[in-house]
């Protein structure tokens, strides 16, 4: 069965960095297309950033120059490099692996909390 276990959020003033890392069990990873996922309170989840198996890149607009999704496929781990982090970037964060649309390839894990105060 596969796990995702997201960790690196916490508390950050506005213009601060945080760096979340995503690792993922029972999974071939390195042949995934994986991506990082937000829920702010009251929103739906959002698709922030995605990376393919040979490391092409695509961000949401609203994070595009600030956000940087990578990947250590040795270590089964997805990484987001979040600077210049705003007060609408916070939000709960979650690693998982797109298969269309809004569908998703594995059950969600329990997320990583980013805060980010003004």
């Amino acid at each position: 069965q596969v796990q995702l276990v997201e960790s690196g959020g916490g508390l950050v003033q506005t213009g601060g960095s945080l760096r979340l890392s995503c690792v993922a069990s029972g999974t071939i990873f390195s042949i995934n297309r994986m991506a990082w996922y937000r829920q702010a309170p009251g929103k739906q989840r959002e698709l922030v950033a995605t990376i393919t198996s040979d490391n092409n890149t695509n961000y949401a607009d609203s994070v595009k120059g600030r956000f940087a999704i990578s990947r250590d496929n040795a270590k089964n781990t997805l990484y987001l490099q979040m600077n210049s982090l705003k007060p609408e970037d916070t939000a709960v964060y979650y690693c998982n692996a797109p298969i269309g649309g809004i569908r998703v390839m594995y059950s969600w894990g329990k997320g990583t909390l980013v805060t980010v105060s003004s």
